[in-house]
């Protein structure tokens, strides 16, 4: 393989590495920029850009690369790379370490109160409760990356899920009309799903132990059970045994205040009437 050019030094990220190989691949077939170019039909400009991590490359740039030096893939990998981290870092602090965690979890308990939980959204809710105070690109890949989540859901061997909703994080109106009634559905279909226990705390409970918040429990066949909190800029992901062990207990209360999975379909139906 092409030596990189010492002057670069030790690449640090996805981008630098793409940059250096381009460029060692280049200097190693004899081409200057411009003829690097020339060859794959884009500027000399572009090429330096790319050598000089100040532009991110194209999908279709790194096909090009690989076609043009007969790589087995490797741009597209480092493209394939660069992309999967920049959707982590648009992710909150510790929600990365959650979502691996959690396709492998078997069983799952989950608390909502204030909306309904991200792996059970609608690709429309989504967008319209994570668009605050984001670029429409970032908003893209977060949706994109909370509907590859939900993939768990569809798989052959699905984890059991155990969900309880507040009332309210149901009705809370969100992007009007036909998008609630589009989740509303949704949340209906999944309701009726074998391995999905869906469970509602009405508003008419008044206080319960569910009020200081949301918060995940996952389970796994061979260790042990950890809890996700999840925070405004920011979430933690708990292995303290004794902490996981309270807000079982926690959720074991709140499923105590809900009405029976046949109660909360039921509801569901009334609240989607209601739209």
């Amino acid at each position: 393989m092409p030596r990189r050019p010492r002057e670069l030094g030790t690449p640090q990220s996805p981008a630098d590495y793409f940059g250096a190989e381009l460029r060692a691949f280049r200097e190693a077939a004899g081409l200057s920029r411009p003829q690097l170019a020339d060859q794959l039909g884009y500027t000399a400009q572009w090429i330096g850009q790319i050598e000089q991590r100040k532009s991110t490359p194209s999908e279709e740039f790194a096909r090009d690369c690989d076609t043009f030096f007969t790589t087995n893939g490797t741009f597209h990998r480092l493209w394939e790379w660069l992309k999967h981290l920049g959707q982590l870092q648009l992710l909150p602090p510790g929600f990365p370490d959650f979502v691996d965690r959690e396709a492998e979890a078997i069983v799952m308990y989950m608390f909502e109160a204030m909306a309904v939980t991200g792996l059970f959204q609608t690709r429309e809710y989504a967008y319209e409760v994570l668009k605050a105070g984001r670029t429409p690109e970032a908003i893209e890949q977060l949706v994109v990356t909370r509907m590859s989540r939900q993939g768990i859901l569809t798989s052959e061997d699905p984890p059991r899920v155990v969900v309880v909703f507040d009332e309210g994080a149901i009705r809370r109106p969100i992007g009007g009309a036909e998008l609630m009634r589009h989740q509303v559905g949704h949340l209906i279909a999944l309701a009726e799903r074998p391995a999905i226990t869906m469970q509602i705390v009405p508003q008419s409970r008044g206080a319960y132990a569910g009020l200081p918040g949301a918060f995940t429990l996952l389970g796994f066949r061979s260790s042990p059970d950890v809890a996700y909190i999840e925070g405004h800029v920011g979430g933690q992901l708990i292995d303290h045994s004794e902490t996981v062990r309270e807000y079982a207990l926690r959720f074991d209360l709140i499923r105590g205040a809900a009405m029976s999975a046949d109660e909360s379909l039921k509801t569901l139906h009334g609240i989607l009437e209601s739209l």
